[in-house]
């Protein structure tokens, strides 16, 4: 009688372990695709510093030029271009569904 209860509850613990372990992991690749766009980001910024001798003013220049391309359904990403020569404050987020 133990054993036909016992069986089923640890088969249910394993099942929840699994879960928790399953969700912590997309937890970690979403956080790091989201670093990995800030990141390339704050490339485009040092490669049209590099090129053109000035920061991009806004993201769609990033766009038009160099060829970014943002997932606004996944992000939302806060771009504010100081001046010229100082590198712009980038944050990116996770848009919340």
């Amino acid at each position: 009688m133990l054993k036909g209860l016992l069986m089923p509850l640890l088969f249910a613990a394993v099942l929840l372990c699994f879960a928790t372990a399953m969700d912590s992991l997309d937890r970690g690749r979403e956080e790091e695709n989201r670093r990995q766009l800030e990141e390339t980001l704050r490339r485009g910024c040092v490669a049209c510093y590099a090129a053109e001798g000035m920061y991009p003013p806004n993201l769609d220049y990033l766009r038009e030029r160099y060829g970014l391309q943002i997932d606004e359904t996944k992000y939302v990403v806060r771009y504010l271009a100081i001046g010229e020569n100082l590198m712009p404050d980038i944050t990116v987020l996770e848009n919340l569904p």
